[in-house]
């Protein structure tokens, strides 16, 4: 299992990480999420999952993401 960081930008509250943290948790192969409003980050603990798929993940979610 691997361990990837993104910064998400958009987020202000308890809401927005709930939603960044549903719409990751659905991409394939994602087995754990942390997030967080107040420093925008993400973390995403996967096997085999592109950066693509996540970010597509957030964008759907209405915010954006790069990979740190």
């Amino acid at each position: 299992m691997t361990t990837n960081e993104f910064q998400v930008t958009g987020m202000t509250c308890g809401h927005c990480e709930a939603s960044v943290r549903e719409h990751v948790s659905q991409v394939e192969g994602v087995q754990g999420v942390e997030v967080s409003a107040a420093s925008g980050r993400l973390i995403v603990m996967a096997d085999a999952v592109s950066d693509d798929a996540v970010i597509a993940a957030v964008d759907e979610a209405g915010y954006e993401a790069v990979r740190v």
